[in-house]
């Protein structure tokens, strides 16, 4: 965007191409996404296909949880000062399809003026995509092992992840023309030597073209001791774009209070009725004919 600012969070949860392009892709390729160092583990391209496949499996269980989603976005003026302010708090569930509707509860008028939000930001910051390494976008990707790391009490595998379009001109190209690019993570994750389930990313999003994306962090926790979610991202990043403006952002994202939904969510326009309070999913009754 030039000078609009899209959510690192969003940054790392890029769509990418269809699933029959991606797939198409991969084939042609016919190259593994893994480039192997000294000292990686013999099964490491099974570590990244069950990482993946579970990313695509916790993205489908985020659709079963309300959360809330506190989201602070500021800039800072040279003396450290904050000479802008983003504060939005919402709460959001998901329907049967996946699609995410919000409540706001909190959203002071905002005070930037540096840069803007749009749209796309809102809709990225509702931390919906935040699986941008699904198994059906593996071959967008190059994997790279790094090693292991240890976090807090646990044990990681560590990857650097580049996708692949940033090698291929025609392609980005092509991307650039588009009126809805589409973006990509790149940068690390740690994965859980345990549950082979990403804990924590750190990169941004890309390509930038005439956009800048700071830098950020995203820490997961286990909900219900078995999905890992994203509960915390920050960045503080000092953005430069070609006009020679430069803005120092700092952002922080918390998302709190996920609660796993029993009942099925259905939305209705106002004046709709149900057609049975007990049972919606139940047809009425045929109208009977009144008596003589």
């Amino acid at each position: 965007m030039k000078r609009f600012l899209l959510s690192a969070l969003a940054a790392a949860l890029a769509c990418a191409a269809s699933q029959a392009a991606r797939a198409q892709t991969g084939a042609a390729g016919g190259s593994s996404p893994v480039v192997n160092r000294s000292g990686s583990p013999a099964d490491v391209e099974r570590i990244i296909r069950t990482f993946t496949q579970k990313e695509t499996e916790a993205r489908r269980a985020l659709n079963e949880y309300a959360f809330q989603r506190d989201a602070v976005i500021q800039t800072i003026a040279w003396g450290g000062q904050i000479s802008g302010e983003y504060h939005r708090v919402s709460r959001f569930v998901f329907d049967d399809s996946g699609n995410r509707f919000e409540k706001i509860l909190k959203f002071p008028v905002p005070t930037m003026s540096e840069i803007q939000i749009t749209a796309e930001d809102l809709e990225d910051l509702g931390g919906v995509q935040s699986f941008a390494l699904e198994s059906s976008k593996m071959h967008e990707y190059n994997f790279s092992y790094v090693g292991k790391e240890k976090i807090d009490e646990l044990d990681t595998y560590v990857f650097d992840v580049t996708p692949k379009i940033l090698s291929d001109k025609a392609r980005l190209a092509a991307l650039k023309k588009s009126k809805k690019p589409e973006r990509y993570f790149q940068g690390r994750v740690w994965v859980d030597d345990h549950d082979l389930q990403i804990v924590k990313a750190r990169g941004k999003g890309v390509p930038e073209f005439e956009q800048r994306f700071p830098t950020f962090e995203t820490y997961r926790e286990q909900i219900d001791g078995k999905y890992w979610f994203p509960t915390y991202t920050y960045a503080d990043d000092e953005l430069t774009f070609k006009s020679g403006q430069s803005v120092h952002l700092r952002m922080r994202i918390r998302f709190t209070e996920f609660e796993r939904l029993r009942g099925r969510l259905r939305v209705i326009e106002e004046g709709d009725e149900l057609k049975d309070k007990s049972d919606p999913d139940k047809p009425k009754p045929p109208a009977q004919k009144p008596k003589p």
